[in-house]
């Protein structure tokens, strides 16, 4: 089964814990604070691998953890960075977040994309001395690291795709020209699934094409898998339209041609205005030197047709050539390689610093700051939440707090904590 569409969770890894310690050594009896830094939280990384085909693995791992980073050691000694998660993915996959945000895409063997990025580890009480403070009692704890939930698509990295309505030949054409070995039957709908086969025009010289499942009307607008299969079309830079001319299935070739155009208009315009070749198939069958007459009379001077029996084998290779030459002429901006590409931190709605609000009885203390340094705080250290409350002070905590309504003697809630508020 191919598939091509995910939903995954990922979770980076949180930062190690710094920790509180004091050197005891023989003949040094003002050892000083040597508490190390926790370190940093491992981050998920999708890395693209060109010999993957599908998003299958992902139907049975939806959740995705890093590991956590070790705390800090005594010693002055750092603890050891969480190892990243590595997550192969296959050449074409775009990653969204769940409003359709694109985190990234992965468009080159072993291309590197942190869609999680792990938490920072915190600081050891050996960071916090200063000349007022010989003897620090406070450390940081880590940081947590990203979560979310994530949308994967795969979009096929083909050079040129096969369109048109289903049981016209497109995977008869494929298999005569690649090595790609599709089902083929005398039936619609024998192919449920893009096939992809390389195609050599010589010693040197060669290029991808995608056989895409049959498309048919209302596709462009979601009908049937119509949206699942149109978007394997965006990324190819030659269409070859094929056509029943045979008339076979009381089917007319050139409003079959109308009907798969508004299709590719509807879903994306662009698509309809990339280069075709209208590949006339069937050939051998009654009939079809009529409707070939009328393609050319009408479609002629604006698509190259090929005339052919995919069947027998016949016209294939001048089919071939024809997309190839056509591959040669179209100007594409070059992908620039990127060892890495950092996940874009994109907030739906900015968060101020701090903030109060009011929830029955009690008011809490938020904000992005506030929050970032509620977690970095170890409320079991005594000297660390009077750390903390020292810098909600300097950040006018009180102001807030009036400002928002809080009066003398209300409950202020910060983090796990519950304060009396008072000015004093």
């Amino acid at each position: 089964m191919f598939y091509d569409y995910a939903r995954i969770y990922v979770k980076a890894g949180k930062g190690g814990d710094g920790m509180v310690s004091f050197r005891r050594e023989k003949y040094v009896p003002a050892g000083g604070p040597s508490g190390g830094d926790g370190g940093r939280g491992g981050n998920v990384v999708f890395v693209a691998d060109e010999g993957l085909r599908t998003l299958v693995d992902f139907r049975y791992q939806k959740h995705l953890y890093a590991p956590y980073g070790e705390s800090g050691k005594s010693k002055n000694m750092h603890g050891a960075a969480g190892s990243d998660l590595i997550v192969k993915a296959p050449v074409g996959t775009i990653v969204k977040k769940d409003d359709e945000t694109v985190v990234g895409e992965l468009l080159f063997h072993r291309q590197r994309l942190v869609v999680a990025k792990g938490g920072r580890g915190g600081r050891g009480n050996a960071r916090f001395v200063s000349s007022v403070n010989r003897a620090p009692q406070v450390a940081d704890n880590g940081e947590l690291g990203e979560e979310s939930w994530l949308v994967l698509e795969l979009k096929l990295l083909a050079d040129v795709g096969l369109i048109g309505f289903p049981n016209v030949g497109k995977s008869t054409i494929i298999s005569v020209v690649s090595a790609a070995k599709p089902k083929i039957a005398n039936y619609p709908f024998t192919t449920i699934d893009p096939n992809l086969g390389v195609v050599r025009l010589g010693e040197e010289e060669s290029f991808v094409m995608a056989d895409i499942p049959g498309l048919i009307e209302g596709a462009g607008e979601g009908a049937g898998l119509g949206h699942r299969f149109l978007r394997h079309v965006e990324r190819t830079k030659v269409l070859i339209h094929v056509l029943d001319v045979s008339g076979y299935e009381s089917r007319d070739p050139l409003e079959d041609f109308d009907a798969v155009n508004k299709e590719l208009e509807i879903y994306n315009p662009k698509l309809s205005r990339m280069p075709q070749i209208i590949a006339a198939n069937k050939m051998d069958l009654p009939q079809a030197e009529e409707n070939l007459a009328r393609l050319r009379a009408r479609l002629e001077d604006r698509y190259p047709i090929i005339e052919l029996s995919a069947a027998l084998g016949q016209g294939c290779q001048r089919l071939v050539q024809e997309a190839g030459k056509l591959l040669a002429e179209q100007t594409t901006i070059p992908v620039v390689p990127m060892d890495e590409i950092k996940i874009t931190r994109l907030e739906a709605d900015e968060e101020p610093p701090i903030s109060a609000k009011r929830e029955n009885e009690y008011w809490i203390l938020t904000g992005s700051e506030v929050k970032r340094q509620i977690q970095r705080t170890n409320f079991a250290n005594e000297a660390a939440v009077n750390r903390l409350l020292r810098i909600l002070r300097s950040m006018d905590a009180e102001r807030v707090l009036r400002e928002a309504g809080a009066a003398d003697g209300d409950t202020v809630v910060i983090g796990p904590m519950e304060f009396e508020f008072s000015d004093a």
